[in-house]
């Protein structure tokens, strides 16, 4: 953990460098960014994940600009030292590089994020290099990219050939090389990751790609058991809210319905001669 009052990236690298761990979790709301912040949670990733865990759309592509921007502004409220990274999402940067550089501008001056992480290994080098030369602290994600899984054959684990892999290796070099200060690699074998990780001088975060990586990252909904969509095979459940909400909500109900709720403790009452006051005047108004 981090002990700063805000995180950086110098301090990712830091950690690389010492061989300490970095945490990230893909969080979407002010309640649980505020919990994680004081958790001891080194970077959270607003992540386009929220289009199917928030939204309730069936794929990632549906989230807009405007929603992401959303999104990204109330965890930036709920934090004081964890890093905020903001997911551009699909058809923010791609377009052209200008573009990239004033959709990236807007997730760091009006949403309140620290950085901005975008898809894809060499053929985003030159939209990288636009937002790095504009200021703008960005990270890479290699391996599985969804805003393009219809062009990679679905949502599999990828790297799993020689040639694939060497691939997945140089896009990761050039997006180190292009300015970006940590790379995401997502569902690709352990051996690659780690050989992808000791190849490079910034960080790596694995979601999905074994232990090898400089961190670690998981969407937030998973870790707490929110199942919206079924828990990836790489990640872990570390609490069951599906079912502790719905017993909540089943007694609240039941409470509600026999009369238990609310109770005498839970009405304001008035005393002494306020009391007094208002039934006099309302057997006045009678």
């Amino acid at each position: 953990m981090i002990s700063r009052s805000k995180v950086a990236p110098d301090d990712l690298l830091a950690l690389k460098r010492s061989g300490h761990k970095i945490t990230m979790l893909s969080i979407h709301d002010y309640a649980i960014a505020r919990i994680a912040d004081a958790s001891g949670l080194d970077t959270i990733l607003v992540g386009d994940s929220l289009a199917v865990t928030a939204l309730g759309h069936r794929n990632t592509v549906s989230v807009t600009l405007d929603e992401m921007l959303h999104h990204t502004r109330i965890v930036a409220r709920g934090v004081d030292r964890v890093m905020v990274v903001a997911d551009m999402p699909f058809l923010s940067y791609q377009v052209c590089p200008e573009e990239a550089v004033r959709n990236a501008g807007r997730f760091i001056k009006e949403a309140g994020a620290d950085a901005v992480k975008i898809e894809g290994g060499e053929a985003s080098v030159s939209t990288l290099k636009a937002i790095h030369a504009a200021g703008i602290p960005i990270m890479g994600h290699v391996g599985l990219t969804l805003q393009s899984a219809g062009q990679l054959g679905g949502r599999g684990v990828q790297g799993m050939s020689a040639e694939a892999a060497r691939a997945l290796i140089a896009d990761a070099l050039a997006l180190e090389a292009a300015g970006a200060f940590a790379v995401i690699l997502q569902s690709m074998p352990g051996e690659l990751a780690q050989v992808i990780t000791d190849r490079l001088h910034i960080p790596t975060i694995s979601y999905g790609a074994g232990s090898g990586c400089d961190g670690q990252g998981l969407v937030a909904a998973d870790v707490l058991g929110l199942g919206v969509t079924p828990t990836p095979g790489y990640a872990r459940r570390y609490l069951d809210l599906d079912r502790m909400i719905g017993e909540a909500v089943a007694a609240y109900c039941q409470d509600v319905r026999n009369g238990a709720f609310p109770a005498d403790d839970h009405t304001p009452r008035l005393e002494g001669a306020a009391h007094a006051e208002l039934v006099a005047a309302l057997r006045d108004d009678q």
